[in-house]
C-alpha cells in the first residue's frame, strides 16, 4: 500500500521511514522481491515534496547517546554498522556533505528549549541514514545533519526534542526519522507474528492520524498498544523512537500512513506529517 501525493504546503513535511534490513536494497535477497516495494516507495518519496530541501535532519535508530548528539563535521564518513553482508555492501558510497552551521543552530535551539545536547564533529553517517537516502536523494548533494536518539528511549523526551526543532521546517529543512515500525529480530520470518504486527500497525496508524494532542498522548504511551512489546522488545524500541522525534517536529500538522507492505511475514509502514 502506498499513498504518495504531492505536498502543496509551504512548509516541509516530516517523515518516518523504514530503512530496511542492513543494505537490503543493494544486494540479492531471498526471496528476491522482498524489499522491492519498500525500495520503490523510497525512490519516489522526493517527488512528493513541495521543493528540494536545503538540508536534511535525520534521526536514526542506529545512534544512541546519553544526550541528544548532533553531527557537526563538514564531510562525515560513512559507518558500515551492519554485519555479515556481501563485501560490496561495505563499499557503498554516499558523499553527502555535513552542515556545521545547521548543526550549531540545532545545538542552540535545543539548549534554549532545555534539551541537553552536544555537537559531535567526529561522528559519521550510519546506515540508518545513507541506505535510505541513497534511494531518496541518490545524488547526495543535500547537506545532512544526523541527530542521535537519547539512550533513555523515553518517547516524551523525543517528542519534546522534535517539537523544539519544528521551526526548521520553515527554513526548507526536511526532518526524517529513520527506523522500522516493527523491529523484533527474532520474529522476522515467523508467520505467527503477522497478526501481531497487523494489530500494532493498526494502532500506530490510528495514533498517528489522531489530533496532534491525542497523537502525542498515544505515542507517549505506545507500550500500551496491542502487541507493542512483541513488535519492539524491551530496550530494543530504538527503531520506533525516531517516529516520536518527527511527530514532535510536526507540531499541529496532521499525520497519515503513506506506505505499508508485508516483509518477512510482518507489516512495515511509513508515515508523513504535514
Amino acid at each position: 500500500m502506498s499513498k504518495l501525493t504531492g505536498n502543496s504546503s509551504t512548509r516541509m513535511p516530516t517523515w518516518f521511514i523504514p530503512h530496511g534490513g542492513g543494505p537490503c536494497f543493494f544486494m540479492d535477497w531471498n526471496p528476491p522481491d522482498a524489499w522491492n516495494q519498500m525500495g520503490d516507495f523510497l525512490s519516489n518519496l522526493a517527488a512528493t515534496l513541495p521543493r528540494t530541501p536545503k538540508a536534511i535532519v535525520m534521526a536514526s535508530a542506529h545512534w544512541l547517546e546519553p544526550h541528544f548528539a548532533i553531527t557537526s563535521g563538514v564531510q562525515p564518513e560513512l559507518i558500515y554498522d551492519y554485519y555479515g553482508f556481501p563485501p560490496h555492501t561495505y563499499e557503498l558510497k554516499y558523499p553527502a556533505p555535513g552542515a556545521p552551521g545547521l548543526a550549531d543552530q540545532i545545538v542552540k535551539t535545543l539548549t534554549a528549549a532545555g534539551v541537553a545536547n552536544a555537537a559531535d564533529a567526529q561522528r559519521g553517517f550510519d546506515h540508518g541514514m545513507f541506505i535510505p537516502l541513497k534511494l531518496i536523494f541518490p545524488l547526495a548533494e543535500i547537506p545532512v545533519v544526523q541527530l542521535s536518539l537519547h539512550n533513555s528511549l523515553d518517547p516524551a523526551r523525543h517528542l519534546d526534542a522534535g517539537r523544539a526543532l519544528q521551526a526548521l521546517r520553515d527554513q526548507d529543512v526536511l526532518i526524517i526519522g529513520s527506523g522500522m515500525s516493527f523491529h523484533n529480530m527474532r520474529a522476522y520470518g515467523n508467520p505467527r507474528y503477522g497478526p501481531v504486527s497487523d494489530a500494532f500497525d493498526d494502532w500506530l496508524t490510528r495514533a498517528v492520524q489522531s489530533s496532534p494532542h491525542e497523537r502525542n498522548r498515544l505515542l507517549t504511551n505506545w507500550e500500551q498498544a496491542p502487541g507493542a512489546r512483541q513488535c519492539h522488545p524491551p530496550r530494543a524500541e530504538e527503531h520506533l523512537i525516531p517516529l516520536m522525534t518527527v511527530a514532535g517536529a510536526a507540531g499541529n500538522d496532521s499525520g497519515r500512513k503513506v506506505f505499508s507492505d508485508r516483509v518477512m511475514e510482518t507489516t512495515l509502514s511509513a508515515f508523513c506529517f504535514g
